[in-house]
């Protein structure tokens, strides 16, 4: 996964405890942000899985690489 998805991921986390802790006293909200906390996970999951499609397409050219250069010795 690459620095700026490891950033957006990160304040996805974020989000998400602030969902329920208030920042301005840290304690827990009477009632939490649920919309807010579900769009965080949803984020989250949207960051992982592009993250994973990015590697998958980085190993698949480098095998393909590997195989023409085996083939034109």
């Amino acid at each position: 996964m690459g620095k700026y998805l490891s950033i957006v991921l990160a304040m996805m986390l974020v989000t998400m405890a602030i969902a329920f802790l208030s920042p301005l006293d840290g304690g827990l909200r009477e009632q939490p942000i649920y919309p807010l906390f579900w769009a965080s996970v949803a984020g989250a999951i949207v960051v992982i899985i592009y993250g994973s499609y990015q590697n998958r397409k980085k190993q698949q050219e480098l095998r393909r690489e590997r195989r023409r250069r085996r083939f034109k010795k």
